[in-house]
């Protein structure tokens, strides 16, 4: 399966298809369909995206 990766205007980065992240503290996630990656660095589920860029305003 094709991996494609979006750069949203003042959001996240989408990730379509299935991945596996390696987080900092070595644990292993699986996730399939579409996966939003915080960019603003305002997420409280860092690396993922909670949508705190637009509680903060963020703009890249």
């Amino acid at each position: 399966m094709k991996i494609k990766a979006e750069v949203l205007e003042n959001g996240p980065l989408l990730v379509h298809g299935t991945i596996e992240v390696k987080k900092s503290n070595g644990e292993i996630d699986e996730k399939e369909k579409v996966t939003a990656f915080c960019r603003c660095g305002a997420s409280q589920n860092k690396p993922y995206c909670d949508g705190a860029h637009r509680k903060i305003d963020w703009k890249e």
